[in-house]
Formats: structure tokens, sequence, C-alpha cells
């Protein structure tokens, strides 16, 4: 007798319908296994520009000082060279509203100062110069002098020589008169008039030898004077030109703080251009860091950020170290950016929908501090162009595409742990090594 409930539990001789389901499933899943499947990268990133004057910038304030009036708001765009705000001086040595007139006045002065001082030099040459001049005039008077003092030497020689014929003349005339009047062949008065005679002719010998003597030391006194001149005006030209000097001295000393006051004029003008702080580039203010007037500022502190038009949008997006060797210059990425729908197969990047394509840009050489390496990638010219609503910051997930494979060997690799295959052609590593 066979029971209900054995019928029912036991189907072993009966013809099942679950069969040809399980045989479908695992001829599915082994054609499954087979079908291709690309190998892949994931990584996530951000919009980001290729060159990097065109990101996100702080607007500094070169000077210190307080916030006078605000030209923009938060929000606003503006366009290279329009003004942002405007700041008024903090520091004592610049409050004067008058700064840069003073200082031309000053550097005026100055000016009219090394004018003098060079007026002065010129003078004390002119007056090198006369002293030279006045020196030679003098010397030649002297030498002058000293020549007619020669001459007269001279000429009191000749005279002392002819004297001297007549002393020698009147003292034989002299001795014969004596002998004859001893013999009394003359008179006594005609011998005392030829005494008189020899002594007149002595007389005059004397005062022509005195004269001599004089001449000798008129000479002698005249070649001092030429001495004395020569060191007179020495000192004279010597002093002059240590006037000379000491103007060109105090001339140059003078272009000194002529160059030090034309510095601070300079200075002076350039800080009172910075008052203003303009927009570096065209583009929108964010982020205001300070929102009263009068806020004080420090030299280089930050008072709002400029976001500039984007251009050149890129992704920037970090891989790790074991996929860097993956990667290269010029390689497809696939990319979805948040806040845009997208339908993604990574394995079948043709089906998926909603991606945007873009290539490797840039890959740097040196690890970020988050341990991996930073990649730029450039939309793909070939591809559908990006979004215009796409912003700096906006997050992306990118996907680079590897080799293809089949779908079991990927399962296979993920499971052991392995890396992606990767491989290049030959054309790719030629490109690579230029």
């Amino acid at each position: 007798m066979e029971f209900k409930s054995y019928q029912k539990i036991y189907q072993i001789e009966n013809n099942q319908v679950i069969k040809p389901w399980i045989y479908g499933l695992l001829l599915g899943l082994v054609v499954v296994l087979f079908l291709p499947w690309t190998q892949n990268i994931k990584s996530k990133g951000i919009v980001t520009t290729i060159k990097q004057e065109n990101r996100s910038q702080e607007i500094n304030s070169p000077i210190a000082g307080k916030i006078g009036k605000w030209w923009v708001k938060e929000g606003d765009f503006v366009e290279a060279g329009d003004t942002i705000a405007l700041i008024s001086e903090v520091k004592t040595e610049y409050l004067d509203p008058q700064l840069v007139q003073r200082t031309k006045r000053q550097l005026d002065v100055k000016q009219q100062t090394i004018d003098f001082y060079h007026q002065k030099a010129g003078a004390s040459q002119n007056q090198v110069d006369a002293i030279n001049r006045a020196k030679n005039i003098k010397l030649i008077q002297t030498k002058n002098k000293l020549q007619q003092a020669e001459n007269k030497l001279a000429g009191d020689k000749a005279e002392l020589i002819a004297i001297d014929n007549e002393f020698q003349l009147a003292k034989d005339q002299l001795e014969r008169q004596e002998k004859m009047y001893q013999q009394g062949l003359v008179s006594q008065t005609q011998y005392q008039q030829r005494l008189a005679s020899f002594r007149n002719s002595q007389a005059k010998k004397t005062v022509i030898e005195n004269k001599i003597k004089v001449s000798l030391q008129e000479i002698e006194n005249v070649k001092l004077d030429l001495k004395g001149i020569e060191q007179e005006y020495q000192d004279k030209v010597n002093k002059a030109i240590g006037d000379k000097l000491s103007a060109l001295s105090m001339e140059s000393s003078a272009e000194g703080d002529l160059a030090k006051i034309e510095n601070q004029l300079s200075n002076y003008s350039i800080r009172q251009g910075l008052y203003y702080i303009i927009a570096p580039q065209q583009g929108q203010i964010v982020q205001a860091k300070k929102s009263g007037i009068g806020e004080i500022l420090k030299e280089g502190e930050s008072i709002a950020e400029i976001v500039p038009k984007q251009n050149d949008l890129a992704v920037e997006m970090f891989v790790r170290p074991m996929d860097l060797p993956l990667l290269s210059k010029g390689q497809k990425v696939r990319f979805t950016f948040d806040g845009f729908p997208a339908i993604v197969f990574s394995g079948w990047p043709q089906t998926s929908y909603g991606t945007f394509g873009g290539k490797v840009f840039a890959i740097e050489s040196s690890v970020s501090n988050n341990g991996m390496y930073r990649v730029l990638v450039a939309p793909d010219p070939k591809d559908r162009p990006w979004p215009k609503e796409l912003t700096l910051g906006m997050g992306a997930q990118g996907i680079a595409l590897l080799k293809d494979v089949m779908i079991g060997y990927e399962l296979w690799r993920n499971i052991n742990g392995f890396p992606p295959d990767y491989y290049q052609t030959e054309e790719t590593t030629l490109k690579k090594n230029k």
C-alpha cells in the first residue's frame, strides 16, 4: 500500500522540470565566463584645470592695512584689473597724506645740494688753476729779478777790474813819486796830489768790492725767494685741492643720499598704488575672508578667493603605486561626474551610458602626501564634450581602460589578488621612448 505522503516526497523516478533550468544556468554561466571583459583601474577624483593659473586662487593684500571699502561681494563676476577692495595705512611711517610730495621736495633739495657741491668743486679747481698761474707769474718775475742781479754783479765785476787797473796804476805812480820826492826831484805838493789820487783809487776799489758783495747777497736772497714762492704757492694749491676733494666727497655722499630718497619715493609711489586690491584675472569672487570695514590686514593676508573662468578643465585623480606602471600618457579614461546620471558597465565601456571620455595628460613622478600618485586627465577631443556645468572641485569617478580579457580570467585574477594584465604595443612603446 502506497501512502500519499510517500508519493509526494519521493519523486526519484518522476521527470523533474527543474533540471533543464539548472543545466541552462550552468551552460549560461560557462558562456558568460568566456565573454570579453575590459580590465580597468578605478579611482576617484575631482574636477580641476590643466593650467595652474586657472585654478582657484587667493587674493592677498600685498601690504598691511585696514579695509576701507569693498567694491564687490561674494558671487560677483569680475574682469582682470577690476577693483576688489580699498585699504588704508596703519603704519605710522606711511600715515602722512602728503608723503610723496614731501619726499619729492627732499629729492629736489638734495639735488640742489649736489649741484652746490659740484659748483664748489669746480670753483676749487678754478682756484687751483688761478694759483698755478699766479705762481708762474711770480716765478717769472723773481727769475727776472735774479737775472737782473746777476747782470748787475757782472757789471760790478767789470767795473772792479777797471778800478783795480786804476788802483795799480795809481800805486805805481805813487811809489815813483815817493822816490822822486825823497830825491828832491818833485815838490811836496806834487807828492801829496799823487798820494790823494792813490787813496781815491783805493776807496773806489773798496766801494766796488762792497757793491759786488751786496749783489751776491741779493742773488742769494732772490734764490731763497724762488724756493719760498714754490713752497707758498704749493701750500695754496694743496689747500685748494683739499677743498675740491672735500666738495667731491660731499657730492658723492649727497648722490648716495639722493639714490636712497629716489628709492623711497619710488617705494612710496608704488605703495600708494597697492592701496587698491585688483582682480588678477577674470573670474568669480568667493569665500571672502574679511567681512567688515576697518578690519586689520596683515601683509600677504588673504581677503577672498577668485575662481577663474574655466576653459581647460581636467580631472585630478590618484592611483595606487601598484597601478602606476599600467598608466601612460595618452591612455583613455572614462568618467562619471557627480550630479550627472550614468549607467556604467565598467567591463563593457561601449555599453555604458552617461560617461565621458578623457586622456591622461600628465603623471607625476613623485608620490603625494596620501601615498598615491597624482594623475591629470584632460578631455578627449574625439569623444563627446564634457558638460558645461562642471565646476572646480566637483567629484568624478574615473575608469582607466586596460586590456580586453575573458570574464572568467578576470574573476580568477581578482580572487588571487593579481594586478591587471599590462602590455604595450610596439608602436606605443616607441612613442613613449621618444
